[in-house]
């Protein structure tokens, strides 16, 4: 695959994606990072969980940039220093995000549910999938391990697919929040509003990878088909 210019061909509208969403999130979290608002990352988060009764999830800063998240299995949102720590946009919508995805688990959100089963398989597929279909395809006697790579495969595939409404549901509530509450005002929520839309934009670009690489997969083994 690494070698195989039709791999580059088939996936460089992803890999275009990837390289705006990431320019677009850098660019926009910068902008919303100079606009202050009344609230750090951390204070806006735990007003956001309290107003939901969710006084049982912790939160707690972690290194990285942006390596915010929420770990349903400990019930607690981890935020980067700069998001625990800040009182601007960019904070308070990043904050605010992963609070929203403490309230889909509180309320058993079906898509969140449905991710967080699929973690372990995805997480398998990702691992050994390629693996299997390159050996596959090497050896003409081990040709169903390419179809077994491309099956794993498809997990991650499905994950991409089922994560998209669980990213975009917890950005709507996330800017919903950030108003009923008071957080921030109209003209601040315009400033949340783009970083989050650029941020969505990154989990369209791997749904999309992952899509054409399956698709990458499946061509190369139709094409060894008809060679047989």
């Amino acid at each position: 695959m690494i070698l195989d210019p039709l791999y580059f061909i088939i996936v460089a509208p992803a890999l275009l994606l990837a390289f705006v969403a990431q320019m677009m999130v850098s660019s926009r979290y910068a902008a919303a990072s100079q606009v202050p608002v009344s609230m750090t990352g951390a204070q806006a988060a735990r007003r956001i969980l309290d107003s939901a009764g969710l006084s049982n999830v912790g939160i707690e800063m972690v290194d990285g940039y942006l390596s915010d998240h929420y770990d349903p299995r400990d019930k607690v949102l981890r935020l980067s220093h700069d998001v625990y720590n800040n009182a601007n946009a960019a904070s308070v919508g990043i904050a605010a995000h992963e609070a929203g995805h403490a309230l889909q688990d509180a309320k058993n959100y079906a898509p969140l549910v449905i991710r967080n089963l699929a973690v372990p398989m995805a997480s398998f597929g990702s691992s050994t999938a390629f693996i299997l279909f390159f050996i596959g395809v090497a050896f003409q006697a081990l040709h169903v391990l390419a179809w077994v790579g491309v099956l794993f495969f498809g997990f991650v595939v499905a994950f991409q697919l089922v994560n998209l409404p669980v990213e975009f549901n917890a950005s709507t509530r996330a800017k919903q929040q950030l108003l009923t509450l008071g957080i921030v005002s109209e003209n601040e929520a315009v400033y949340v509003r783009k970083v989050l839309g650029a941020a969505a934009l990154t989990y369209v670009a791997a749904t999309l990878m992952a899509l054409l690489q399956l698709a990458y997969m499946l061509m190369q083994l139709l094409n060894s088909r008809e060679r047989e």
